[in-house]
């Protein structure tokens, strides 16, 4: 089993949703959170003041999937959330050890 996290442009989330439900993705966890890299943020100005937007806005997606999905995921949420402008986010795939549904008591595969 694979863990996708993936930081991608809050605008994007809905397509994203979409385009992961109509490849068989049963389930995934989104937060919100901030942050930043290439991008460095921006400058803004607000009543005549400008300040500087380090910390930027964005959504984190966390998928787990078998690992005969993994590449179809991953290619799915890249379709959907690349708009070829910098800030468009990272992809971090890891190993799971375990995965284990609490109501049911069902472990690894069978859990996802």
């Amino acid at each position: 089993m694979k863990k996708i996290e993936a930081i991608i442009r809050p605008s994007t989330l809905e397509a994203v949703k979409a385009e992961l439900d109509s490849v068989g993705v049963n389930g995934l966890t989104a937060y919100e959170v901030r942050g930043f890299g290439r991008q460095k943020g921006h400058t803004e100005l607000y009543r005549g003041s400008e300040y500087v937007v380090d910390f930027l806005p964005k959504l984190k997606l966390e998928v787990v999937v078998r690992e005969d999905q993994l590449a179809t995921v991953v290619e799915a949420i890249i379709r959907k959330a690349q708009t070829g402008k910098i800030g468009d986010g990272k992809i971090f795939v890891t190993d799971l050890q375990e995965v284990i549904r609490i109501r049911t008591n069902e472990q690894g595969e069978l859990a996802v």
